[in-house]
């Protein structure tokens, strides 16, 4: 499997902070759920393989949760590309042959979003 790369690119630092959002969402940070108080014991007494991969902040996350929220109900198609791709880690061939679209059209499309998400991302950091 190809890795991904994102240094020299148009946007790569955008991608990459969606690439390492996308490990953060799995790890299943930020989201609130009930754990019971010895599953919460048996989980932090437990020594883990390799810590977690990932450089982001959560309030990085939390932003790019938000500008990915914004991009789904502006654009479904767009927003669940870059879902897909970033957060569920499928390759571009298999986004394309579930939304019925060759690979260059599906690449487009979450690149498009990418710009999209860098250009919210942007507006907020101008804002603060």
């Amino acid at each position: 499997m190809k890795k991904r790369t994102y240094t020299d690119k148009p946007l790569g630092d955008t991608e990459y902070l969606l690439e390492q959002w996308g490990w953060w969402r799995m790890d299943g940070m930020g989201v609130p759920r009930y754990v019971s108080p010895l599953l919460a014991l048996m989980r932090d007494n437990v020594q883990m393989a390799s810590p977690s991969s990932y450089v982001i902040t959560d309030d990085q996350a939390l932003a790019v949760d938000s500008a990915m929220a914004k991009l789904t109900r502006r654009n479904e198609q767009m927003g669940l590309f870059l879902w897909l791709y970033f957060g569920a880690k499928w390759t571009m061939v298999r986004i394309g042959e579930s939304g019925k679209m060759s690979e260059r059209s599906t690449r487009e499309v979450i690149k498009a979003g990418v710009g999209w998400i860098d250009g919210v991302l942007h507006g907020m950091s101008d804002a603060a």
